[in-house]
């Protein structure tokens, strides 16, 4: 899997008005998991977010990636925010 496959699934399944994926592999050269898949993180923005808690909002972008997120990528940041919300980082 890689962030153009990440981005595709998340497009389809949660139809983000703002979507970035970033391929954060080369920071992890040398590092064990890394042969095991990729490192990427993931800004989202997505109406289908609002009223959930944070850990459902991870739940939907692992159900929108299916069974090869988990085989296909070893770490997964993810930021998600409803519309509207400032960014997380300003919570």
């Amino acid at each position: 899997m890689n962030a153009n496959d990440i981005d595709a699934r998340l497009r389809a399944a949660l139809e983000p008005t703002q979507l970035v994926v970033e391929d954060d592999g080369h920071k992890h050269i040398g590092h064990a998991g890394a042969r095991e898949g990729g490192h990427f993180t993931v800004r989202i923005t997505s109406p289908r977010f609002a009223g959930l808690t944070r850990v459902a909002r991870h739940r939907l972008v692992y159900d929108a990636l299916g069974p090869l997120g988990s085989q296909r990528i070893h770490a997964l940041a993810i930021e998600a925010q409803a519309p509207g919300e400032p960014p997380a980082a300003a919570r």
